[in-house]
């Protein structure tokens, strides 16, 4: 039977209490390394196919520079030297 205590807290039958307590280890969030340089956020990311022909003449413009660019750094000087600088 459930009732109050004099002092007037509910005083529950011992078969209704259960005191089970699990303590978890605290996990540290550990974030992966990312490759290459942090990305800046700006600018259009610009998704382009390029034939296997217009590949190669890029792939021999790249050669032939001698500044060892990748296909992505090659693409952003021609643009440049498409503008005039």
């Amino acid at each position: 039977m459930v009732g109050l205590e004099p002092s007037g807290k509910l005083q529950l039958p011992p078969r209704l209490v259960c005191d089970n307590t699990v303590s978890m280890k605290r996990r540290t969030l550990i974030t992966k390394k990312r490759r290459g340089p942090a990305p800046t956020g700006k600018g259009t990311l610009i998704g382009v196919r390029i034939q296997p022909d217009d590949l190669a003449v890029l792939d021999s413009w790249i050669t032939g520079d001698g500044r060892g660019l990748t296909r992505p750094q090659a693409i952003r000087r021609l643009i440049e030297q498409a503008k005039g600088k």
